[in-house]
Protein backbone atom coordinates (compact mmCIF):
# COMPACT_ATOMS: atom_id res chain seq x y z
CA UNK A 1 0.00 0.00 0.00
CA UNK A 2 1.62 3.52 -1.17
CA UNK A 3 2.05 5.70 1.89
CA UNK A 4 -1.16 8.01 -0.21
CA UNK A 5 -3.26 5.01 -0.10
CA UNK A 6 -2.42 4.01 3.89
CA UNK A 7 -5.51 6.08 4.86
CA UNK A 8 -8.43 6.86 3.12
CA UNK A 9 -11.96 8.12 3.65
CA UNK A 10 -13.41 4.26 4.22
CA UNK A 11 -10.45 4.23 7.12
CA UNK A 12 -11.41 7.14 8.57
CA UNK A 13 -15.33 5.90 8.72
CA UNK A 14 -14.49 2.86 10.14
CA UNK A 15 -12.50 4.50 12.89
CA UNK A 16 -15.74 7.05 13.24
CA UNK A 17 -17.74 4.39 14.19
CA UNK A 18 -15.50 2.35 16.47
CA UNK A 19 -15.40 5.26 18.70
CA UNK A 20 -18.76 6.95 18.00
CA UNK A 21 -20.03 5.65 21.55
CA UNK A 22 -17.10 7.21 23.39
CA UNK A 23 -15.89 10.51 20.77
CA UNK A 24 -18.44 13.83 20.79
CA UNK A 25 -19.27 15.61 17.87
CA UNK A 26 -17.92 18.88 18.71
CA UNK A 27 -19.92 22.57 17.55
CA UNK A 28 -18.84 24.41 14.39
CA UNK A 29 -19.77 28.10 15.66
CA UNK A 30 -20.01 30.74 13.69
CA UNK A 31 -17.77 33.64 15.10
CA UNK A 32 -18.92 37.01 13.67
CA UNK A 33 -16.11 39.02 15.52
CA UNK A 34 -13.93 36.78 13.53
CA UNK A 35 -15.68 38.19 10.24
CA UNK A 36 -15.85 41.00 11.10
CA UNK A 37 -12.38 41.26 11.72
CA UNK A 38 -10.69 39.69 8.88
CA UNK A 39 -13.56 39.99 6.70
CA UNK A 40 -15.57 36.66 5.08
CA UNK A 41 -18.11 33.50 7.03
CA UNK A 42 -15.72 32.06 9.66
CA UNK A 43 -16.47 29.22 11.88
CA UNK A 44 -14.59 27.91 14.88
CA UNK A 45 -14.48 23.64 14.91
CA UNK A 46 -14.33 23.73 18.50
CA UNK A 47 -11.89 20.53 19.16
CA UNK A 48 -11.12 21.84 22.58
CA UNK A 49 -14.69 21.14 23.49
CA UNK A 50 -13.86 17.34 22.74
CA UNK A 51 -13.25 15.01 25.89
CA UNK A 52 -9.99 15.20 27.55
CA UNK A 53 -9.74 18.45 25.90
CA UNK A 54 -8.79 17.57 22.23
CA UNK A 55 -8.45 16.09 19.27
CA UNK A 56 -6.59 13.27 20.20
CA UNK A 57 -9.13 11.28 21.95
CA UNK A 58 -10.17 10.02 18.36
CA UNK A 59 -6.72 8.91 17.08
CA UNK A 60 -6.30 7.01 20.38
CA UNK A 61 -9.35 5.20 20.68
CA UNK A 62 -8.85 4.30 16.92
CA UNK A 63 -5.47 3.00 17.37
CA UNK A 64 -6.56 1.36 20.47
CA UNK A 65 -9.85 -0.68 18.49
CA UNK A 66 -7.05 -1.36 15.45
CA UNK A 67 -4.84 -3.34 18.14
CA UNK A 68 -4.38 -7.40 18.50
CA UNK A 69 -6.18 -8.59 21.47
CA UNK A 70 -2.91 -10.21 22.79
CA UNK A 71 -0.89 -7.31 22.19
CA UNK A 72 -2.89 -4.68 23.99
CA UNK A 73 -3.76 -7.18 27.21
CA UNK A 74 -0.22 -6.27 28.72
CA UNK A 75 -1.26 -2.13 28.39
CA UNK A 76 -0.16 0.46 25.96
CA UNK A 77 2.27 3.27 26.52
CA UNK A 78 2.91 7.03 24.85
CA UNK A 79 5.13 9.65 24.65
CA UNK A 80 3.31 13.14 24.79
CA UNK A 81 3.13 17.19 25.31
CA UNK A 82 0.23 16.44 27.05
CA UNK A 83 -3.06 15.95 24.82
CA UNK A 84 -2.12 12.72 22.96
CA UNK A 85 -0.82 11.23 26.67
CA UNK A 86 -4.63 12.52 28.04
CA UNK A 87 -6.17 11.17 25.44
CA UNK A 88 -4.32 7.89 25.76
CA UNK A 89 -4.94 7.39 29.38
CA UNK A 90 -8.56 8.07 28.58
CA UNK A 91 -9.21 5.29 25.53
CA UNK A 92 -6.87 3.43 27.89
CA UNK A 93 -9.59 3.75 30.81
CA UNK A 94 -12.54 3.42 28.17
CA UNK A 95 -11.07 -0.10 27.25
CA UNK A 96 -9.98 -1.67 30.59
CA UNK A 97 -6.30 -1.17 29.80
CA UNK A 98 -3.41 -0.27 31.56
CA UNK A 99 -1.40 2.23 30.44
CA UNK A 100 2.01 4.49 30.98
CA UNK A 101 2.55 8.15 29.51
CA UNK A 102 6.31 9.50 28.90
CA UNK A 103 6.33 13.44 28.97
CA UNK A 104 8.72 15.60 29.15
CA UNK A 105 9.89 17.64 32.31
CA UNK A 106 8.24 20.99 30.96
CA UNK A 107 4.92 19.35 30.51
CA UNK A 108 2.83 21.85 31.58
CA UNK A 109 1.13 20.91 35.32
CA UNK A 110 -2.49 20.46 34.51
CA UNK A 111 -1.56 18.04 31.74
CA UNK A 112 0.51 15.81 33.51
CA UNK A 113 -2.40 15.78 36.27
CA UNK A 114 -5.52 14.86 33.83
CA UNK A 115 -3.47 11.88 32.99
CA UNK A 116 -2.80 10.69 36.77
CA UNK A 117 -6.32 11.55 37.32
CA UNK A 118 -7.59 9.09 34.09
CA UNK A 119 -5.46 6.37 35.94
CA UNK A 120 -2.21 6.96 33.61
CA UNK A 121 1.13 6.00 35.33
CA UNK A 122 3.44 9.49 34.52
CA UNK A 123 6.85 9.85 33.87
CA UNK A 124 8.63 12.75 33.11
CA UNK A 125 11.67 12.33 30.76
CA UNK A 126 14.25 14.65 28.98
CA UNK A 127 13.34 18.38 27.82
CA UNK A 128 11.51 17.41 24.34
CA UNK A 129 8.46 15.53 22.89
CA UNK A 130 11.01 13.56 20.94
CA UNK A 131 12.75 12.57 24.13
CA UNK A 132 9.45 11.36 25.88
CA UNK A 133 9.12 9.18 22.59
CA UNK A 134 12.11 7.43 22.66
CA UNK A 135 11.26 6.72 26.01
CA UNK A 136 8.11 5.06 25.56
CA UNK A 137 9.31 3.17 22.52
CA UNK A 138 12.23 1.79 24.94
CA UNK A 139 9.54 0.92 27.17
CA UNK A 140 7.48 -0.57 25.05
CA UNK A 141 9.96 -3.30 23.74
CA UNK A 142 11.00 -4.03 26.98
CA UNK A 143 7.57 -4.65 28.66
CA UNK A 144 5.21 -5.75 25.68
CA UNK A 145 2.83 -3.19 25.89
CA UNK A 146 1.65 -1.42 22.97
CA UNK A 147 3.49 1.68 21.85
CA UNK A 148 0.77 4.01 20.54
CA UNK A 149 2.58 6.83 18.15
CA UNK A 150 1.02 10.40 18.72
CA UNK A 151 0.77 11.03 15.03
CA UNK A 152 2.92 8.46 12.44
CA UNK A 153 0.19 5.94 12.83
CA UNK A 154 -2.64 5.30 9.67
CA UNK A 155 -4.61 3.91 12.59
CA UNK A 156 -4.51 7.70 14.24
CA UNK A 157 -4.57 9.27 11.07
CA UNK A 158 -7.52 7.93 10.25
CA UNK A 159 -8.69 8.97 13.70
CA UNK A 160 -8.22 12.00 13.55
CA UNK A 161 -10.24 12.26 10.48
CA UNK A 162 -12.89 12.11 12.07
CA UNK A 163 -12.93 15.89 12.19
CA UNK A 164 -13.02 16.02 8.45
CA UNK A 165 -16.10 14.14 8.50
CA UNK A 166 -17.97 16.34 11.09
CA UNK A 167 -16.93 19.62 8.88
CA UNK A 168 -17.96 18.48 5.94
CA UNK A 169 -21.60 17.50 7.28
CA UNK A 170 -22.03 20.64 9.18
CA UNK A 171 -20.79 23.31 6.66
CA UNK A 172 -22.10 22.11 3.18
CA UNK A 173 -20.67 25.51 1.80
CA UNK A 174 -17.01 25.35 3.08
CA UNK A 175 -14.63 26.23 1.23
CA UNK A 176 -11.47 26.38 3.67
CA UNK A 177 -10.38 24.65 6.73
CA UNK A 178 -7.33 25.97 8.55
CA UNK A 179 -5.99 23.34 11.02
CA UNK A 180 -2.78 23.78 13.65
CA UNK A 181 -0.15 21.13 12.50
CA UNK A 182 2.50 19.35 15.31
CA UNK A 183 3.47 16.01 13.62
CA UNK A 184 1.04 16.52 11.13
CA UNK A 185 -2.07 13.68 11.78
CA UNK A 186 -4.66 16.13 12.25
CA UNK A 187 -4.14 18.17 9.13
CA UNK A 188 -3.77 14.95 7.42
CA UNK A 189 -6.42 13.05 8.42
CA UNK A 190 -9.18 16.02 7.66
CA UNK A 191 -7.84 16.71 4.39
CA UNK A 192 -8.10 12.92 3.49
CA UNK A 193 -11.97 13.23 4.18
CA UNK A 194 -12.16 16.64 3.09
CA UNK A 195 -10.79 16.37 -0.15
CA UNK A 196 -12.91 13.13 -0.43
CA UNK A 197 -15.97 14.67 0.20
CA UNK A 198 -15.50 18.06 -0.78
CA UNK A 199 -12.99 18.00 -3.64
CA UNK A 200 -12.78 21.87 -3.82
CA UNK A 201 -11.90 22.61 -0.05
CA UNK A 202 -8.83 24.51 0.56
CA UNK A 203 -6.78 22.87 3.47
CA UNK A 204 -4.20 25.10 5.24
CA UNK A 205 -2.23 23.63 7.96
CA UNK A 206 -0.32 26.45 10.22
CA UNK A 207 2.75 25.99 12.73
CA UNK A 208 4.32 28.50 15.48
CA UNK A 209 7.56 30.01 14.07
CA UNK A 210 9.44 28.88 17.24
CA UNK A 211 9.15 25.59 15.75
CA UNK A 212 8.21 25.10 12.49
CA UNK A 213 9.62 21.80 10.73
CA UNK A 214 6.94 20.95 7.98
CA UNK A 215 7.34 23.50 5.49
CA UNK A 216 11.06 22.62 4.90
CA UNK A 217 10.15 18.67 5.19
CA UNK A 218 7.11 19.29 2.72
CA UNK A 219 9.90 21.09 0.40
CA UNK A 220 12.15 18.32 0.49
CA UNK A 221 9.60 15.53 0.48
CA UNK A 222 11.16 13.55 3.80
CA UNK A 223 11.14 14.91 7.59
CA UNK A 224 13.36 17.26 8.44
CA UNK A 225 14.38 17.89 11.98
CA UNK A 226 14.49 22.03 12.78
CA UNK A 227 17.71 23.15 14.19
CA UNK A 228 15.35 26.44 15.58
CA UNK A 229 13.29 25.00 18.15
CA UNK A 230 12.22 27.55 20.95
CA UNK A 231 9.76 27.51 24.03
CA UNK A 232 6.37 28.30 22.81
CA UNK A 233 3.03 28.92 24.09
CA UNK A 234 1.78 26.26 21.62
CA UNK A 235 3.54 23.49 22.85
CA UNK A 236 0.80 21.11 21.87
CA UNK A 237 2.52 21.43 18.54
CA UNK A 238 6.22 21.30 19.16
CA UNK A 239 7.26 19.05 17.53
CA UNK A 240 10.65 19.11 16.46
CA UNK A 241 10.34 16.67 13.38
CA UNK A 242 6.84 15.41 11.26
CA UNK A 243 6.80 11.50 10.56
CA UNK A 244 8.02 9.89 7.36
CA UNK A 245 3.58 8.99 6.97
CA UNK A 246 2.17 12.34 7.43
CA UNK A 247 4.74 14.04 5.61
CA UNK A 248 3.74 11.94 2.67
CA UNK A 249 0.15 12.25 3.02
CA UNK A 250 0.45 16.16 4.09
CA UNK A 251 2.63 16.31 0.77
CA UNK A 252 -0.80 14.56 -1.21
CA UNK A 253 -3.28 15.74 0.26
CA UNK A 254 -2.58 19.61 1.86
CA UNK A 255 -2.77 22.62 0.40
CA UNK A 256 -0.15 24.65 2.15
CA UNK A 257 1.21 25.25 5.51
CA UNK A 258 1.72 28.44 6.92
CA UNK A 259 3.99 29.60 10.02
CA UNK A 260 2.45 32.20 12.45
CA UNK A 261 4.63 34.39 14.75
CA UNK A 262 3.84 33.68 19.10
CA UNK A 263 2.55 36.89 19.51
CA UNK A 264 -0.50 36.44 17.12
CA UNK A 265 -1.13 32.90 18.86
CA UNK A 266 -1.48 34.95 22.09
CA UNK A 267 -3.93 37.42 20.22
CA UNK A 268 -5.83 34.50 19.31
CA UNK A 269 -6.78 33.16 22.73
CA UNK A 270 -7.48 36.35 24.37
CA UNK A 271 -9.55 37.20 21.20
CA UNK A 272 -10.86 33.71 21.75
CA UNK A 273 -11.41 34.03 25.71
CA UNK A 274 -13.08 37.26 25.69
CA UNK A 275 -15.20 37.60 22.58
CA UNK A 276 -16.51 33.39 21.80
CA UNK A 277 -16.35 32.84 25.47
CA UNK A 278 -13.93 29.88 24.60
CA UNK A 279 -10.34 28.56 26.72
CA UNK A 280 -8.10 27.95 23.68
CA UNK A 281 -4.54 26.39 24.21
CA UNK A 282 -1.71 28.31 22.36
CA UNK A 283 -1.71 24.72 19.81
CA UNK A 284 -5.23 25.10 19.60
CA UNK A 285 -5.15 28.85 18.78
CA UNK A 286 -2.81 29.02 15.46
CA UNK A 287 -5.40 28.64 13.05
CA UNK A 288 -7.25 31.99 14.25
CA UNK A 289 -4.02 33.54 14.63
CA UNK A 290 -2.95 32.48 10.85
CA UNK A 291 -6.10 34.79 10.34
CA UNK A 292 -5.33 37.89 12.24
CA UNK A 293 -1.90 38.05 10.93
CA UNK A 294 -2.30 37.96 7.46
CA UNK A 295 -1.13 34.64 6.88
CA UNK A 296 -4.30 32.99 5.57
CA UNK A 297 -7.01 34.57 3.75
CA UNK A 298 -10.24 33.77 4.51
CA UNK A 299 -12.48 32.24 1.35
CA UNK A 300 -14.12 34.82 -0.21
CA UNK A 301 -17.28 33.12 -0.60
CA UNK A 302 -18.81 29.63 1.40
CA UNK A 303 -17.16 29.00 4.98
CA UNK A 304 -13.67 29.37 6.16
CA UNK A 305 -13.63 26.63 9.41
CA UNK A 306 -10.76 27.00 11.74
CA UNK A 307 -9.86 24.36 14.06
CA UNK A 308 -9.37 24.82 17.64
CA UNK A 309 -7.93 21.68 18.37
CA UNK A 310 -7.18 21.86 21.78
CA UNK A 311 -7.98 23.73 24.65
CA UNK A 312 -5.71 22.18 28.23
CA UNK A 313 -3.93 25.41 28.96
CA UNK A 314 -2.55 26.01 32.69
CA UNK A 315 -4.72 28.89 34.30
CA UNK A 316 -1.15 30.81 34.76
CA UNK A 317 -0.22 30.87 31.53
CA UNK A 318 -3.66 32.18 30.84
CA UNK A 319 -3.37 34.48 33.07
CA UNK A 320 -0.40 35.73 31.74
CA UNK A 321 -1.67 35.71 28.41
CA UNK A 322 -4.64 37.92 29.48
CA UNK A 323 -2.54 40.72 31.20
CA UNK A 324 0.09 41.06 28.47
CA UNK A 325 -3.11 41.89 25.89
CA UNK A 326 -4.13 44.24 28.55
CA UNK A 327 -0.63 45.93 28.43
CA UNK A 328 -0.82 45.90 25.38
CA UNK A 329 -4.35 47.26 24.39
CA UNK A 330 -3.64 49.82 26.72
CA UNK A 331 -6.00 48.98 29.42
CA UNK A 332 -3.31 48.19 31.93
CA UNK A 333 -1.13 50.63 33.20
CA UNK A 334 2.41 49.82 34.93
CA UNK A 335 3.65 53.16 36.29
CA UNK A 336 6.82 53.92 38.70
CA UNK A 337 7.17 56.83 40.66
CA UNK A 338 8.48 58.49 43.86
CA UNK A 339 6.85 59.75 46.92
CA UNK A 340 8.65 61.37 50.10
CA UNK A 341 9.08 57.73 52.98
CA UNK A 342 6.66 59.80 55.61
CA UNK A 343 3.68 58.80 56.71
CA UNK A 344 0.39 59.91 54.18
CA UNK A 345 2.67 60.03 51.42
CA UNK A 346 1.56 56.98 49.54
CA UNK A 347 -2.19 58.07 50.42
CA UNK A 348 -2.10 61.23 49.03
CA UNK A 349 -0.83 59.76 45.74
CA UNK A 350 -3.71 56.35 45.57
CA UNK A 351 -6.21 59.07 46.28
CA UNK A 352 -5.27 61.08 43.35
CA UNK A 353 -5.00 57.90 41.13
CA UNK A 354 -8.54 57.35 42.93
CA UNK A 355 -10.01 60.74 41.39
CA UNK A 356 -9.16 60.07 37.81
CA UNK A 357 -11.43 56.41 38.18
CA UNK A 358 -8.37 54.14 37.43
CA UNK A 359 -8.45 50.92 39.44
CA UNK A 360 -5.63 50.16 41.54
CA UNK A 361 -4.46 46.19 40.95
CA UNK A 362 -1.67 46.18 42.43
CA UNK A 363 1.43 48.62 44.75
CA UNK A 364 4.45 47.68 45.20
CA UNK A 365 7.78 49.60 46.81
CA UNK A 366 10.99 49.41 45.42
CA UNK A 367 13.83 50.77 47.96
CA UNK A 368 16.79 48.81 45.70
CA UNK A 369 18.86 49.17 42.66
CA UNK A 370 17.22 53.39 42.05
CA UNK A 371 19.10 56.31 42.97
CA UNK A 372 16.87 56.83 45.72
CA UNK A 373 17.28 60.38 48.88
CA UNK A 374 17.21 58.73 52.10
CA UNK A 375 13.88 60.44 52.89
CA UNK A 376 11.76 58.90 49.62
CA UNK A 377 10.72 55.85 48.28
CA UNK A 378 9.60 54.23 45.29
CA UNK A 379 6.78 52.66 43.88
CA UNK A 380 5.20 50.50 41.35
CA UNK A 381 1.38 51.25 40.35
CA UNK A 382 -0.24 48.68 38.28
CA UNK A 383 -3.45 50.48 37.41
CA UNK A 384 -6.42 49.21 35.41
CA UNK A 385 -7.82 52.21 32.62
CA UNK A 386 -10.61 52.24 30.04
CA UNK A 387 -7.90 52.26 27.56
CA UNK A 388 -4.97 54.17 25.90
CA UNK A 389 -6.61 57.73 26.26
CA UNK A 390 -8.42 56.82 30.09
CA UNK A 391 -4.67 56.03 30.78
CA UNK A 392 -3.25 59.15 29.17
CA UNK A 393 -5.48 61.12 31.31
CA UNK A 394 -4.35 59.30 34.55
CA UNK A 395 -0.71 59.57 33.86
CA UNK A 396 -0.97 63.39 32.52
CA UNK A 397 -2.82 64.26 36.15
CA UNK A 398 0.06 62.23 37.96
CA UNK A 399 2.48 64.38 36.33
CA UNK A 400 0.27 67.72 36.81
CA UNK A 401 0.33 66.61 40.72
CA UNK A 402 4.32 66.98 40.88
CA UNK A 403 5.19 63.25 40.57
CA UNK A 404 8.07 62.26 38.18
CA UNK A 405 6.62 59.04 36.44
CA UNK A 406 8.23 56.22 34.31
CA UNK A 407 5.91 53.63 32.67
CA UNK A 408 6.98 50.05 32.05
CA UNK A 409 5.64 47.63 29.95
Amino acid sequence: MSMRGAVDLERIRRAAVGYAEVVRETPLLSSRTLGERVGGTIALKAENLQRTGSFKLRGALAKIAALDPAHAAAGVVAGSAGNHGQAVAYAARARGLACEVFMPLSAPNQKLDACAEFGATVQLVGDSVDAALAAARERAAASGMAFIHPFDDPDVVAGQGGVGLELAAQAPDLALAIVPVGGGGLVSGTAIALKALRPGVRVVGVQVDRCAPVPASLAGGAPVETTRAAPTIADGIAVKRPGELTVALMRAWVDEVVVVPEDAVAEAMVLLLERAKLVVEGAGAVGVAALLSGAVAPAQRGTTAVVLSGGNVDAGLLASVARRHESQAGRRLVLLTRVPDRPGALATLLELVGRQNANLVDITHVREGLDLHVRETAVQLVLETRGPGHASEVLRAIADAGYATSTLA
